[in-house]
């Protein structure tokens, strides 16, 4: 992707965060936020913030279609679009439950596929500004700058595993296959700054349940463009446009995501 797209995409993001995010942070009232599922909430920032980034987007690439996460959650047939030439593939709020909360972290996720296959993402934090972005083949870089993955470097690996979506069954294997060979810690329940986390040192593996594309597209592309792995659980690419799918592993190597992948495998 071009520095031009680049520039065009983080200025609508940050275009929304300045005008629909931030002024409602810590001062939301009741009624702006509201139950969307187990465990889920959506807020009014959610729904002004997608709403400025679909008309922005729509500027840059008018052929493209937009699937934004608010527009799929009312109409499903919008994820029909993830495999039909160019999408936007859009997360006004990433972290809503944290920002609804008035805690970090939170951010902006926009990734643009072609065919279903993820060809560029951005991610940005609404608070410290961080700018993450890659294209295919193109590499991964913060804040203008080209980075490598590198791992905790600790032992046991450092582990970000969610068991929020699991069932009795499924979290119980956790502890049995998986917690003895890690460190585990808490997600960030927000992938804006989970996939940083799996690239800049802090985690090392990560294992996801739910593979929702507004989750997943841009952060994954830009892990596998720094040079970690992130895969279905039977190693094959991960693809937006195969969003109903469970299961994902994000790894800061290869050799890190083989040895989750086999625990993984494990559990039966």
């Amino acid at each position: 992707m071009s520095d031009r797209l680049t520039e065009q995409v983080r200025a609508v993001m940050e275009d929304a965060s300045r005008r629909a995010i931030v002024p409602r942070y810590r001062s939301l009232s009741a009624g702006e936020i509201e139950n969307k599922a187990t465990d889920d909430v959506v807020t009014v920032a959610d729904h002004e913030s997608e709403a400025i980034l679909t008309e922005g987007l729509a500027k840059i690439l008018p052929e493209a279609n937009v699937v934004g996460e608010e527009a799929a959650e009312d109409d499903p047939a919008i994820m029909d679009r993830l495999g039909l030439g160019l999408c936007w593939i859009v997360d006004p709020l990433d972290g809503t439950n944290n920002f609804a909360a008035g805690k970090p972290p939170f951010g902006v996720l926009v990734a643009l596929a072609d065919g279903g296959e993820t060809i560029a993402g951005w991610i940005y934090d609404c608070q410290s500004d961080r700018f993450c972005h890659a294209g295919r083949g193109k590499g991964a870089f913060v804040d203008g700058d080209r980075v490598t993955a590198r791992t905790s470097e600790q032992s046991p690996p450092v582990a970000a595993i969610s068991t929020i979506f699991l069932d009795a069954a499924e979290r119980e294997a956790v502890r049995e296959h998986i917690a003895p060979h890690y460190r585990l810690v808490e997600i960030p329940r927000c992938a804006a700054e989970q996939y940083p986390r799996l690239a800049l040192g802090e985690n090392d593996v990560s294992l996801f349940n739910r593979t929702l594309p507004w989750d997943h597209a841009a952060g994954a592309l830009w892990l596998e463009e720094a040079g970690g792995k992130v895969a279905r659980l039977d190693g094959s690419e991960y693809r937006p446009d195969d969003w109903q799918r469970a299961g994902l592993i994000g790894a800061a190597s290869h050799e890190l995501w083989n040895e989750l992948a086999e625990r993984v495998a494990a559990m039966g």
